[in-house]
């Protein structure tokens, strides 16, 4: 009697905590965590010159100051400048470019109400794109100094994103429809003033950098890459988690998230601004990365439902770890060349909306 009592506690145990999204959510964020970790310490030993995990770990303990003393120098000096100086920049740049995208997704699709938006989409890559390009090649926004790339690229997703905004408002709501249209169009204008800069370019070299920059590369990482990145990222995303139950009413409409008690305009604007610095400065460091924003939080919602607080944090880690296995591909596909991400996120992402599109359709 006891026996059968213990079995059914147990299976009932089991089956709350197959259920319970909270317990899933926690589960699938730390398995992602530990994940993510993995991810780093093997991408940065694969390359032309291939380094072990242990090597690789080896050397990153021996940069802490409170281990140095106790870590045994297996590795060699080459090892050492190898990973220390050009691997580990570029694979945790990698890891904050990929969640910048997805979180970037995950913003647009809650301000429009729809899982096929992406910065792209939109137009908000292209326009910093623009900016960013025109700042490059013709130095236009040199007068703002370290910043001026990230600056730019900010700035021309800024403006695209409001423009795209202001004209989908019909009597004071979004309409999906025309903004999606919209999107597409201003889209089409960003990427022919970057075609028109571009062919303006001054000198053969610059216009070969710019070419391989928008096509989506990690290419010349370095540690100074990461500061402003990393600020951005856990800023907005510390604001988004901070407003995810207003992100889950907007789903369901303007108005019932107005009647919950929700600030639609505030709520919108904030998205806006988070969208346009995350994009700007994603886009400054890697390039236009594309489809990271479109799949990401889709393959998050499939994983863990469509709830933000759970969204969001799953979609970074997902990011992250999707754009550093790309850019691993990247280094050794054609090596010792080098394809950009931009090229095979594309090949990947583009079947994949196409599918997106059949399954909403038959719905």
């Amino acid at each position: 009697m006891y026996g059968e009592k213990l079995k059914t506690s147990t299976s009932v145990h089991k089956s709350l905590f197959r259920d319970d999204p909270k317990m899933k959510g926690n589960t699938l964020t730390i398995l992602l965590i530990l994940g993510s970790i993995v991810s780093i310490i093997l991408a940065i030993g694969i390359g032309p010159y291939s380094i072990h995990p242990v090597s690789v770990i080896e050397i990153i303990f021996s940069k802490l100051p409170f281990l140095t003393d106790s870590i045994a120098y297996n590795f060699t000096q080459t090892e050492e400048n190898i990973v220390w100086g050009l691997r580990i920049p570029r694979v945790l740049l990698g890891m904050l470019v990929g969640a910048s995208l997805a979180v970037t997704g995950v913003a647009m699709q809650a301000l429009v109400r729809n899982q096929l938006a992406d910065p792209f989409i939109l137009g908000v890559s292209s326009g910093a794109s623009a900016t960013a390009t025109l700042g490059m090649l013709f130095g236009v926004f040199s007068f703002l100094g370290t910043y001026a790339l990230s600056i730019s690229a900010f700035i021309g997703a800024l403006i695209t994103i409001s423009i795209v905004y202001t004209i989908s408002r019909v009597r004071g709501r979004i309409n999906i429809t025309q903004l999606l249209l919209t999107g597409v169009a201003i889209a089409m204008i960003m990427e022919a003033i970057t075609s028109f800069i571009t062919l303006s370019a001054p000198n053969a070299l610059g216009l070969h950098n710019a070419t391989f920059w928008m096509s989506g590369s990690l290419a010349g990482a370095k540690w100074g890459y990461l500061k402003i990145p990393l600020v951005v990222i856990i800023l907005c995303l510390t604001v988004l988690m901070t407003n995810h139950r207003a992100l889950n009413a907007l789903l369901i409409g303007d108005e019932t998230a107005g009647s919950l008690g929700i600030n639609v305009i505030r709520t919108q604007k904030i998205l806006i601004l988070i969208s346009s610095l995350l994009a700007g400065v994603t886009i400054a460091v890697s390039g236009s990365i594309g489809f990271i924003g479109l799949m990401v939080p889709h393959m998050a919602r499939l994983l863990i439902g469509s709830d933000h607080k759970r969204v969001l944090p799953v979609s970074a880690l997902l990011g992250g770890i999707l754009v550093v296995w790309t850019d691993v591909v990247a280094r050794i596909i054609i090596a010792p060349e080098e394809l950009p991400i931009g090229i095979l996120t594309a090949l990947i992402g583009g079947p994949f909306f196409i599918w997106m599109l059949k399954r909403k359709s038959n719905r």
